[in-house]
């Protein structure tokens, strides 16, 4: 409904094409009458485990036991899952994942529909991944566009159950804190196996949902030492094993430790064991106790840990410690090269240092992450031994890398907003700079988390400035994958930052933004307030640019609850300034939503003049998401006057619009006119096939208004045909939805609907139904509404 800003260029959502969207009807829960839907729409199979421990060679126990639980061994042809969820449990190092993968690269054969796996972070020390993150992790490795993932946690679990009813997955969820973070990630049947690693228990999964439990304790004495020889063989001449016994004790017989340590035999393999055994006896504990549950195996495993970092180079011992500052759980070669003020080429072989030392894990070319337990470890050292001046520093270059870098990606993702006025980053920094669109939409999405962390550490840090900052360029940077339930929680952090300081246009600006987030999630009286307060700021300013944007914004909620008048007000005054200061652009712009307002109204002449106009000046630029607006505008003006061929013309070529910017917004809401169009002209078919690929974009999109559009399209459209008991349903399913929503006119036109469709098999409920059509209508004083009104009691009254 109408446009609130351009600047997103052609490749702008990853995601299907018109011929794949049909296919998830049924797994997105709206079940039309014609054509079955294949069990997998995208022909997508994840493989998304890790790779399997190299030199894994313990656990042998428990893997037999894990084996057993896999199949119900009652039956010889039955191969089914007979346990849905199994919880691997025990104290933080005891080799948890390890296992868990281990077991995962056994058995994924008997999986074959895909393996999902997810670290949810419960333990480390910054924020744990959440149950809605991972949804949106799974579902989108399962094929479903990246925008069209609902933004509400219930309805993203029922869509990944729906996804995986009837065929067998293996999930891996690594490093759960609670029940809570689990549960909406568990598939609906026994298909698939959930393995999950938790330091707790996770009582709650064994008792409502039938969960096995593994608890892992430490390793056996003889798998121990086995552990200790794999990984130094080839390295050191054949250890005593009286020793490696006594070197596997003081290391608590922990996986974690067992393998830092015996990567330092390793590492010195003309130094005898008893030396290293010296070491490692004579190290002392130097920070807090972790919360591992058993105070002895804590100090084995700071006494690893502290003892492998000491051995390290001093510029790797610096940068590990200082790693421990990263806001975010994993990080980029770029930012740690910011973080440290050092090259990306010393940056890169310090990592590598670090990760031979298995005091860091390397995840992805260039990109690294920590066991949770060193990440505290790394943390703690940086308190001990940098100074706050020195943490200072690390803090504000990191942000400044990706404060910059977002500002970058900016120019690509969204060129037409305003840039934030940055200033110089440290000359110690080099953040990164792209050279395409896909470049920079692949870097936001990749670092999308680490945006979040480093808000959020800004905030926590005291530095006001840098929170607004990369809360603002964050939000226009975000890649169109992004939930925008992401960014709102970083707009509040942002917008009481600018307030803290007394800057009211940065807080303009923001406020300006979480209206417009606010919009998107239907979340009108949020957005409607946001922007009232964001125009006031704006006028005490003197900002008049600002001021017509904020009139724009606020035309778009009043058109979407049809205060058309107040509509009109809005966007005319901001076409006027607009005009004034020779901004063409969003002159255009706010010349398209007139129109729409005049279209809503039934005024088709006067939309249709401002439409030439706005058309004109986006095709000029090449303005295609813009342009694209404006066509779908038209085919509504050509439609209601007739010109049958122009409003399909239309439509379709907004369509392909959106299909090249790969925009799944704009395809499922561009559709409806695609759909109506084709009714108009006879190709019920076709129209059914449009509303039904919309109404599957909007339900996974969470968007239920413009979902209840396109059910209203299908029931129209089965009028046409003649079945009038399936066009009765689907207007049901319509107005229940609008009834919920509170909104009036689409309640009202649903309404009509169906009373159409029942009138010749249920006269008196159609007449029910026309009542209340007249009573919702009560309020407005529109042509169309007028005429509607009109036609209706003319109807009660035969």
């Amino acid at each position: 409904m109408g446009e609130a800003r351009s600047g997103r260029t052609d490749n702008q959502l990853s995601g299907s094409s018109r011929d794949t969207v049909q296919a998830g009807a049924i797994s997105g829960g709206i079940h039309f009458h014609h054509g079955p839907a294949p069990d997998n729409p995208a022909g997508i199979t994840p493989r998304q485990l890790p790779r399997d421990v190299p030199g894994f060679v313990n656990r042998t126990e428990e893997l037999r036991r894990l084996h057993t639980i896999l199949t119900s061994g009652t039956d010889d042809t039955d191969d089914s899952v007979v346990v849905a969820v199994c919880v691997i449990a025990g104290t933080a190092g005891a080799g948890k994942t390890s296992l868990a993968l281990r077991w995962a690269h056994q058995v994924r054969n008997e999986f074959p529909d895909g393996q999902l796996y997810v670290n949810l972070r419960g333990y480390d020390p910054g924020e744990p991944v959440t149950a809605q993150d991972a949804l949106h992790r799974f579902l989108t490795a399962l094929g479903v566009p990246a925008a069209g993932v609902p933004s509400e946690t219930d309805s993203a679990a029922a869509l990944f159950r729906s996804l995986l009813a009837d065929r067998r997955v293996l999930v891996v969820l690594d490093n759960a804190a609670s029940v809570a973070q689990v549960r909406p990630l568990l598939p609906g049947h026994a298909g698939c196996l959930v393995i999950v690693t938790s330091r707790g228990r996770l009582s709650g999964l064994a008792v409502r949902d039938g969960a096995h439990r593994l608890t892992l304790g430490t390793l056996p004495e003889a798998e121990a030492v086995a552990l200790l020889r794999a990984v130094t063989s080839g390295y050191r001449a054949e250890d005593d094993a009286e020793k490696l016994v006594a070197l596997a004790r003081l290391c608590a017989r922990l996986p974690l430790a067992l393998r830092i340590a015996a990567e330092r035999a390793a590492s010195h393999p003309h130094m005898q064991l008893d030396e290293l055994i010296a070491d490692l006896r004579d190290e002392s504990a130097l920070w807090e106790a972790l919360s591992t549950g058993d105070e002895q195996d804590a100090e084995a495993v700071r006494s690893v840990f502290s003892w492998s970092y000491r051995a390290l180079p001093p510029d790797a011992a610096r940068l590990f410690r200082l790693l421990g500052l990263h806001p975010g759980p994993e990080f980029g070669i770029g930012a740690v090269a910011a973080l440290a003020g050092i090259s990306v080429r010393r940056a890169r072989h310090l990592l590598d240092v670090l990760v031979g030392a298995h005091l860091l894990e390397q995840t992805a070319p260039d990109r690294f992450e920590f066991h949770d337990l060193l990440r505290a470890y790394a943390t703690d050292q940086s308190r001990l031994e940098e100074t706050p001046e020195s943490r200072a520093a690390a803090m504000r270059r990191v942000l400044d890398w990706y404060l910059h870098t977002a500002d970058s990606a900016q120019s690509w993702i969204a060129p037409a907003r305003e840039h934030v006025a940055l200033d110089p980053a440290d000359e110690a920094v080099d953040p990164l700079n792209f050279s395409h669109y896909d470049q920079a939409v692949d870097w936001s999405e990749r670092e999308q988390a680490n945006l979040v962390a480093a808000v959020r550490a800004a905030e926590k840090a005291g530095l006001d400035r840098y929170t607004w900052q990369l809360s603002a360029v964050f939000w226009s940077a975000q890649a169109p994958s992004a939930p925008v339930t992401d960014w709102l929680a970083t707009g509040e952090l942002g917008l009481r930052a600018a307030q803290r300081l007394g800057d009211r246009r940065a807080a303009a600006g923001l406020l300006e933004s979480l209206g417009f987030a606010h919009r998107r999630l239907n979340h009108l009286t949020e957005a409607l307030r946001s922007h009232h307060e964001a125009l006031a700021m704006r006028r005490e300013l003197g900002d008049v640019r600002g001021e017509a944007a904020a009139l724009n914004a606020l035309g778009l909620i009043l058109l979407r609850t049809r205060r058309l008048g107040d509509a009109e007000d809005h966007f005319a005054r901001a076409i006027s300034l607009f005009r004034d200061l020779g901004v063409e652009h969003w002159e255009a712009v706010a010349l398209a939503n007139l129109a729409e307002a005049y279209v809503q109204a039934g005024r088709l002449t006067e939309a249709a003049d401002q439409l030439d106009r706005a058309l004109a000046i986006h095709q000029d630029a090449g303005n295609k998401r813009s342009a694209g607006n404006v066509l779908r505008i038209q085919s509504a003006v050509h439609l209601e006057r007739g010109e049958l061929c122009e409003a399909f013309r239309a439509a379709n070529d907004a369509l392909d619009i959106a299909l090249e910017l790969r925009d799944h917004v704009l395809e499922g809401y561009w559709l409806l006119c695609l759909g109506a169009a084709q009714r108009a002209q006879g190709q019920l078919a076709e129209a059914l096939t449009s509303y039904q690929r919309s109404a599957v974009i909007h339900r996974r999109l969470g968007d239920r208004s413009r979902e209840a559009l396109a059910l209203q399209g299908v029931g129209e459209t089965y009028q046409r045909l003649d079945r009038h008991d399936e066009a009765a349903d689907f207007h049901r399913r319509a107005v229940a939805v609008h009834e919920v929503l509170g909104d009036t006119w689409h309640h009202a036109v649903a309404l009509d609907s169906l009373a159409s469709s029942l009138r010749s098999e249920d006269a008196v409920q159609a007449n029910r139904c026309w009542e209340d059509v007249l009573r919702l209508l009560s309020d407005y004083r529109d042509a169309r509404a007028v005429t509607m009104r009109e036609r209706i009691e003319s109807l009660l009254d035969r």
